[in-house]
């Protein structure tokens, strides 16, 4: 019965809820999240008057914000917290999806969604910082949709309250999220190490545990430890992706040329597959940088920021370093691999196969190794933002925080042994919920944060 319900409200959420015909003889189907997110992110791109374009300066400038309380993330770190769960196995696995079902175009597609996400990220991050709350926990502060959920409500009944409904929906789907991701991350990271070193998955998801554990249970370990682990797995998967590149440069005309003619579907109309190149390029975008879920304001909220601005900018710079940068790596690993050697290959099977062509064995081994570690960061990054939601939710208790913790690291363990897709879907089912309840105020409540933006340029 459970079982039935999660499956009908992750076709809800993630099915075709609309069919478009076209006349080429395909259709493009709609999910309702997709309905939803790419008119918010036209209308915030609108609104901020093209921002990932107009400010893109400022969004690297503000990377410099100094922060004079140590106890607070500064602007650096809070996108450190939030590249580390938008850069996972989606920038591999999902890349590999996507140009597979929908050819090179989906990677165009991907570009435009990333830079209508970055808007909606502005906005939110910007709305997290204006409505932070000091931390008794962990020290600092702490936010996120939750509470400027709450804050939206108090106004709008003229009185303090408790809870809000729509918070608490927003909290609760979030910790069921990041539980469901923690099970996929640990099956990841073993079925590769299986794939590349033999290892069996036992001994992987052990370490793995005793690991996230050694982090996690310490009371600032998280931070500290993706400082060092995301600027180096990110600039070593870029300088790989250049030597790559420039390994094949007399091919990148050709690889430009196949993105842009496949995604206006001048090679699909003929075959009616225009509606699968377009899709899979925005549902990876989407899926990839978070934009509009919810779940990178709960780190934007915990940055000691004068200006709330500056920490959506950055923000705002995390979805593009996510999709048109990490993103666009995979897409250039594999489209610069000869498609008779990738024809039939799906997945991990895929890219391995595309690394061990440009690098030999080495290439498979790396790329084992960079997905653990995007993963693994993932964990780490899903775990900091769930103390949010947990304070929301339970109060300021270390027991709860610590319960969640221990239910997430046996999601790890079960994950890495077997793979149950209904808690994949239950996690997928978890953003998606996110996603709709954190909408649902942040389009009244984005007048705040575009407000706040034309005051920080005058």
């Amino acid at each position: 019965m459970i079982v039935k319900i999660i499956e009908a409200v992750y076709n809800f959420l993630w099915g075709d809820l609309i069919t478009i015909p076209l006349s080429d003889g395909g259709s493009i189907g709609i999910p309702l999240l997709v309905l939803l997110l790419i008119p918010t992110g036209i209308f915030f791109t609108i609104r901020t008057k093209l921002l990932p374009v107009r400010m893109f300066p400022s969004m690297v400038r503000a990377l410099g914000e100094k922060n004079e309380n140590k106890s607070s993330l500064s602007t650096f770190q809070t996108l450190i917290v939030s590249t580390a769960t938008r850069v996972g196995m989606g920038n591999l696995v999902g890349v590999v999806a996507a140009i597979s079902v929908g050819g090179a175009g989906a990677v165009f597609w991907m570009w435009v969604t990333a830079l209508l996400g970055a808007s909606t990220a502005f906005v939110e991050a910007t709305l997290a910082q204006m409505y932070k709350k000091k931390d008794p926990l962990y020290g600092g502060y702490r936010g996120g949709p939750a509470y400027y959920i709450h804050s939206f409500i108090e106004k709008k009944r003229g009185k303090k309250i408790k809870y809000s409904l729509i918070a608490v929906l927003f909290a609760i789907s979030g910790l069921i999220c990041w539980c469901g991701i923690s099970q996929v991350i640990s099956n990841s990271v073993t079925s590769a190490f299986e794939n590349a070193f033999s290892i069996p998955p036992i001994a992987t998801t052990i370490v793995l545990v005793i690991l996230a554990a050694a982090i996690i249970l310490r009371k600032n370990a998280t931070v500290k430890f993706l400082d060092i682990i995301v600027p180096i797995m990110a600039v070593c998967y870029f300088v790989i992706t250049i030597f790559i590149i420039l390994k094949n440069i007399e091919l990148m005309p050709s690889v430009f040329e196949r993105i842009f003619k496949e995604a206006f579907g001048l090679k699909q109309i003929a075959a009616g597959g225009f509606g699968a190149v377009l899709m899979n390029g925005v549902k990876r975008g989407l899926f990839s940088n978070e934009a509009g879920s919810g779940s990178a304001p709960c780190a934007a909220a915990a940055a000691e920021g004068k200006e709330p601005v500056k920490i959506g900018l950055v923000q705002a710079l995390g979805v593009i370093i996510d999709t048109i940068v990490i993103c666009t790596c995979t897409a250039m690993i594999m489209l610069l691999v000869p498609e008779n050697m990738t024809a039939g290959l799906e997945g991990m099977d895929l890219l391995q196969t595309a690394m061990n062509y440009h690098l030999g064995s080495f290439g498979t081994i790396f790329i084992a190794v960079i997905l653990a570690l995007f993963s693994f960061s993932t964990f780490l990054g899903i775990l900091f933002y769930a103390r949010s939601n947990v304070s929301y939710l339970f109060g300021d208790k270390w027991s709860y925080q610590t319960i969640y913790k221990i239910i997430a690291l046996v999601m790890l363990f079960i994950g890495g042994l077997q793979a149950y897709t209904v808690v994949w879907d239950l996690g997928d089912v978890g953003i998606g919920l996110m996603t709709i309840f954190n909408l649902i105020i942040l389009i009244p409540m984005s007048k705040e944060a575009i407000n706040a933006m034309n005051t920080y340029q005058h």
